[in-house]
């Protein structure tokens, strides 16, 4: 007897060359009630994920006809969903570099199930722009703290009365920290928010994304008044200085 799946949960689309790998991905998840359509080409994937706008796209570092960072890159401005990179390139530069081009998070090959299933659940949790007690923030919320304005049903974020263009981790990272402005917030819990494990003093993408919301809320590269460092316990978000 065929038992009945439950509702879609959410949808994935797989840009993986690999059709072995890619058909174990859509198996694993479509299992777990998520929505999975396959690429297997770099250069037709773009258009699939701007004509389907998936929740999650898992994209593959390596791929024909078109790189899987220039993918990222190029999708990046118009896509609202998250992006996981799955690549066989684990050096620091290979990490930092997916980053910069928008990736959400990044996962080295060979992948481990139940590791992808934690990394997709916690990039999901993120599209409901969850507040740091884990409750959801009303879509029309917004919140200013002087010269700053972030609007969280438009994911937008404003300085001074000027846009400034975030990558969907920047924007997560500056959400939690507004929310807990004032307050010490740990490496070891963005490093939860944001890539669902804890913080093992090795990772260093929270690090990495502080410091480009430094430079894009321009705060001082060598006294840095609006997002403090504050040694062996994290980041605090000030409140008083956004004049």
């Amino acid at each position: 007897m065929k038992l009945e799946q439950g509702p879609v949960i959410g949808r994935i689309l797989v840009v993986e060359d690999d059709q072995s790998l890619s058909d174990w991905i859509k198996d694993f998840l479509s299992a777990k009630n998520f929505a999975v359509k396959q690429c297997f080409r770099g250069d037709e994937a773009i258009a699939q994920v701007l004509e389907w706008q998936p929740d999650i796209l898992l994209l593959d570092g390596m791929l024909p006809g078109l790189d899987g960072n220039d993918v990222c890159k190029q999708v990046r401005p118009y896509f609202k969903g998250r992006i996981l990179m799955l690549t066989a390139r684990d050096t620091d530069a290979d990490e930092i570099r997916s980053l910069e081009y928008g990736a959400d998070d990044y996962l080295s090959k060979p992948i481990r199930a139940k590791v992808l299933l934690a990394r997709i659940n916690t990039q999901l949790r993120h599209l409901s722009t969850l507040n740091t007690e884990g409750k959801p923030i009303d879509k029309a919320q917004s919140i200013r703290l002087g010269s700053l304005y972030l609007d969280f049903g438009m994911r937008t974020v404003m300085l001074k009365g000027e846009p400034i263009e975030m990558t969907s981790k920047e924007f997560d990272m500056l959400t939690l920290l507004v929310h807990q402005a004032g307050d010490i917030v740990s490496r070891d819990e963005l490093t939860q928010s944001l890539r669902g494990f804890e913080y093992n003093g090795f990772d260093r993408s929270v690090d990495l994304t502080i410091s480009r919301l430094r430079r894009k809320l321009k705060d001082d590269t060598n006294n840095h008044q609006k997002i403090i460092t504050v040694r062996g316990k994290g980041y605090i978000l000030a409140k008083d200085v956004w004049q």
